[in-house]
C-alpha cells in the first residue's frame, strides 16, 4: 500500500475547493481522512496536544488511517536529543492511545546536528518502542557525502530498522522567487542533495512541489518508477506532497496517483466535489 497526504489537514483555503463549503475546523480532519490515508503531523513538532485533542483526532479518522507525527522540537532541537528521557516518556504516553494509527514518528534533526551526533541519535532511537517505526531526516551536508559519514547513518539505518525520509526540494527551488509564498518557503525549506534510498520498510518521501502543477509532472516523473518498484517489492512508501503555501497541495497529490497509476495507489473523491452546485439547490 502506499500512504499518501499533505503536510496538513487544516486549512481555510480548502473549503469549497476540496472540503465542503461550510467546512468547520473541528471537522475538517475527518473530510481530510475521506481523501487521503496519511498525513504529516507537523502540528506535534511544535506544541503538545491536549489528551482530549488526542482522542477527538482518533475518533475523526477511519481505522486504515495513518497519521506520521513529528517528535517535538523540544527533544530534536532545543535538547539536541541529551537528557530528555522522562520527558519522552511522557509525550510518548500522551499519544499512546493513537498508535494503532500512527505508521511512524518522525525524527526532523536540525541543520546543527552533524555525523558526529550519530551515537546521541543512536541512543535516542533506542528510547523509543520497537514497535513503533521510525523515520529520521537529517539536514547536515555531511550526511549526503557519500562517503563514510553518510554510510555509517545509512548502515545504522538499516540495523535499526528505521526509514531515511528523503526531503525533495529540486522542485521549490527550480521556480524564481516571484510571490511571498515562494520566498518564505524558500527561505525555510532546507536544500539539501536528494540521495534515493529505502533503509526500511516504509520509506518516506517529502516532496515540495513547485507552483505550476504541470511542471511538477517533469520533476516528479523519476518519482513514479521507485514508487511503483517499491510497491512492486512489498514495501510500504510515505508520500507527502507540500507546495510553498500548500494551497493546491491536495491537487498536487491528485495529479502524481493518476500518473502513477498503481492498483495499490487510490486517493477518495474531495467532498467539495460531491456537494450539490449552487445552481441546483434551488
Amino acid at each position: 500500500m502506499l500512504y499518501i497526504g499533505c503536510p496538513q489537514w487544516s486549512s481555510a483555503h480548502w473549503k469549497g475547493r476540496f472540503f465542503t463549503r461550510d467546512c468547520q475546523p473541528k471537522h475538517m480532519l475527518s473530510q481530510y481522512s475521506q481523501i487521503f490515508n496519511s498525513v504529516e503531523g507537523n502540528t506535534s513538532f511544535y506544541a503538545d496536544p491536549s489528551p482530549e485533542t488526542i482522542l477527538k483526532w482518533q475518533n475523526s479518522v477511519p481505522s486504515h488511517f495513518q497519521f506520521t507525527f513529528k517528535i517535538p522540537r523540544r527533544f530534536s532541537h532545543d535538547m539536541a536529543l541529551r537528557n530528555c528521557q522522562s520527558d519522552l516518556l511522557e509525550w510518548l504516553k500522551l499519544f499512546e492511545p493513537l498508535f494503532e494509527n500512527i505508521g511512524q514518528i518522525m525524527l526532523q534533526l536540525p541543520k546543527s546536528c552533524s555525523p558526529d551526533y550519530l551515537d546521541t541519535i543512536r541512543d535516542f532511537s533506542r528510547l523509543l518502542p520497537h514497535n513503533l517505526p521510525i523515520g529520521i531526516e537529517v539536514r547536515h551536508l555531511g550526511f549526503f557525502d557519500k562517503a563514510d559519514n553518510e554510510t555509517k547513518f545509512n548502515q545504522f539505518l538499516i540495523a535499526q530498522n528505521h526509514n531515511r525520509i528523503m526531503m525533495d526540494t529540486r522542485p521549490l527551488f527550480s521556480e524564481p522567487p516571484l510571490t511571498e509564498a515562494i520566498i518564505d518557503a524558500q527561505k525555510k525549506k532546507p536544500k539539501v542533495p536528494l540521495h534515493v534510498i529505502s533503509t526500511a520498510q516504509a520509506p518516506i518521501i517529502r516532496y515540495v512541489g513547485c507552483s505550476d502543477l504541470q511542471a511538477n509532472k517533469q520533476l516528479y516523473r523519476p518519482w513514479l518508477n521507485k514508487i511503483r518498484h517499491w510497491l512492486d517489492e512489498g514495501k510500504t512508501p510515505y508520500l507527502f506532497f507540500h507546495t510553498a503555501d500548500n494551497y493546491d497541495a491536495p491537487l498536487l497529490a491528485k495529479q502524481f496517483i493518476a500518473d502513477l497509476a498503481h492498483p495499490a495507489a487510490t486517493l477518495g473523491e474531495f467532498p467539495a466535489d460531491l456537494e450539490p452546485s449552487q445552481t441546483n439547490l434551488f
